[in-house]
């Protein structure tokens, strides 16, 4: 059972910088009084701050600081748990979310959202719809039972039956069964892996054995076909080395021609300016008897004596050029010829050199052959070690098959688990259990308030009214009033189902002004009676504008707001 024992806070909403705090325990019943925006329902708003991180009413959590000072707003909530101390803060500017259990912090997540998570589900075990259900009915934005959705009607019912650990349970086992999914799916490919090994295995065994022998000769034959390709390259370049070595012989005899001719042009232009010189020096004698710069004359025996001597220099020359271009006919000769061999060594050794080449490949697809012969060889030696590589393939395809059995066995359990742990399995049988007794709990409290109607839940709790005067009538049928009505009913009943149950059970029950809205003086009436005579071991808090309550409470707190700031006057 939850014990609220004590809250305070401070900068909070229109509260000051001072703690105003409230004592859950002193009074079983009590009024809270005060104007419109006195701060009377601040209480709620702190109470479900300091719990879950927000306002009950619809306030924004920057909101919820006091604007005037704008910082240090704090909240701070007492409670215990099967004799464990509790006491959670809260604030804005600074942050400061804090749990302290038996007089120690509680150490910090990483995260708020994973301490307000341990909250909620490890020490409290309520999350805000389930807690606005059963502590506090409010007039603003409290949301009625009979208004919730389905499914946050039954997350509800799981928090009061505390059921919803099979709810935990069923995502942990959906979690498991999708690791046992993964790990078969894992596991039959591991098994089509070793079938197709073995499969290989079976094949290369055979192939070592029928035709290892047929490929060792057939390799051998293919290194002869080599080995001939070989022997013929290297006799090919045998010959073209005797070839380059008749050539190169050859153009021992033409060595120095191009020297010797270039020289020989030289030689030929030379005696071809000399034959010019010659010639003039013969034409000038022939042609002129005195000097035609100086016009003396030239004497004749002189001059006839030039002439001669021109003519027979020139005759001596033109045979000697004669020669000169036979000779230079002959080098010429002779460089061609040492240039042709040149081209026929050139081509030989380009030939050498392809042979080469190809004796190198020869050799290789050689060295790869003799490989291979060797490892076939291997294998046909080491027949016995691929037959244990094949019994090991085999025992562990087995291995495999018996783990994927048992895998899909499990998961059969689990699915069986899964079934069982759905909303429509243990939890409805569960629920079914408490039906009767909500039922039952709902239609006294009504009768309780005079309001005699037979109001059921079914397993979906989806309601059915039954009653001579109201016949086929839903929770939307009824007026205001009545719908207040069967909200208390509902309120009431969730607290007794969770004392019978003691999963949620607290002493506290806060009312937001239910008697300035739908209650008629009746109502009210037969309200107080219920909380002051029949509902025990409770700390009621009724916030109300009503002045005419304070004899039927055991203590009045009065709200009002000084300079700003709301307080508690006593």
């Amino acid at each position: 059972m939850i014990i609220f024992k004590k809250i305070r806070y401070k900068n909070f909403l229109s509260t000051g910088n001072q703690f105003t705090e409230i004592n859950f325990q002193k009074n079983n019943t009590n009024l809270i009084v005060g104007s419109n925006g006195a701060g009377k329902s601040t209480v709620l708003d702190a109470l479900t701050f300091a719990l879950f991180n927000k306002a009950f009413r619809k306030v924004n959590k920057n909101q919820l600081i006091n604007t005037i000072n704008e910082k240090e707003c704090l909240v701070e909530i007492e409670f215990s748990i099967n004799a464990r101390e509790y006491i959670v803060s809260r604030g804005i500017k600074p942050n400061i979310f804090d749990i302290v259990v038996d007089g120690e912090k509680l150490n910090r997540e990483s995260d708020d959202r994973l301490m307000q998570k341990v909250l909620e589900e490890n020490i409290i075990k309520l999350n805000y719809k389930s807690f606005t259900q059963i502590v506090i009915l409010g007039s603003s934005t409290f949301v009625p039972f009979m208004q919730l959705s389905s499914a946050n009607r039954r997350e509800v019912i799981e928090d009061l039956l505390d059921i919803r650990v099979f709810s935990n349970m069923n995502v942990l086992v959906k979690e498991r069964i999708r690791d046992e999914k993964n790990i078969i799916k894992t596991l039959k490919l591991k098994e089509e892996l070793l079938t197709d090994k073995i499969s290989m295995q079976k094949n290369f065994i055979e192939e070592i054995e029928s035709r290892g022998k047929e490929n060792i000769e057939e390799k051998n034959n293919k290194i002869k076909e080599l080995d001939l390709s070989v022997a013929k390259l290297i006799h090919d370049n045998e010959f073209y080395e005797d070839e380059i070595v008749g050539y190169t012989k050859m153009q021992e005899k033409s060595i120095g021609a191009t020297e010797t001719l270039k020289k020989f042009i030289q030689l030929k232009g030379k005696i071809s300016n000399k034959v010019s010189r010659i010639a003039k020096e013969h034409e000038f004698f022939s042609q002129n008897t005195a000097c035609p710069t100086c016009t003396q004359d030239i004497e004749e025996e002189f001059r006839i004596n030039k002439i001669e001597d021109a003519q027979n220099k020139k005759h001596e020359l033109q045979s000697g050029y004669k020669e000169l271009e036979k000779t230079i006919q002959k080098e010429e000769e002779r460089e061609r010829h040492f240039t042709t061999l040149s081209k026929e060594i050139t081509t030989l050794t380009h030939g050498i050199s392809k042979n080469n080449t190809r004796i190198s490949g020869c050799q290789r697809q050689i060295r790869d052959l003799e490989s291979e012969i060797q490892t076939i060889t291997d294998q046909l030696a080491n027949r016995n070690t691929e037959h244990d590589k094949l019994v090991e393939f085999i025992e562990n395809l087995e291995k495999i098959i018996e783990e994927v059995s048992e895998k899909q066995e499990e998961l059969v359990y689990y699915d069986i688990a899964h079934s069982i742990l759905k909303d429509d399995g243990v939890k409805t049988k569960i629920i079914k259990k408490y039906l009767p007794l909500i039922n039952q709990q709902i239609n006294r409290y009504l009768q309780l308030m005079d309001f005699f109607i037979n109001f059921h839940f079914d397993d979906e709790f989806n309601e059915s009214v039954k009653s001579p005067i109201y016949e086929d009538f839903s929770y939307s049928s009824f007026s205001e009033g009545e719908k207040m009505r069967i909200d208390l009913a509902l309120l009431f009943t969730w607290r007794e189902v969770a004392r019978v149950k003691n999963s949620v059970n607290t002493n506290l029950l806060i009312m937001d002004e239910v008697f300035d809205s739908s209650l008629d003086g009746f109502g009210i009436d037969e309200f107080l009676k219920i909380i002051r005579f029949i509902i025990k071991d409770v700390n009621i808090f009724i916030i109300s504008h009503k002045s005419d309550l304070y004899d039927k409470f055991d203590d009045i707190m009065k709200f009002e707001k000084v300079k700003g700031f709301s307080r508690i006057i006593k």
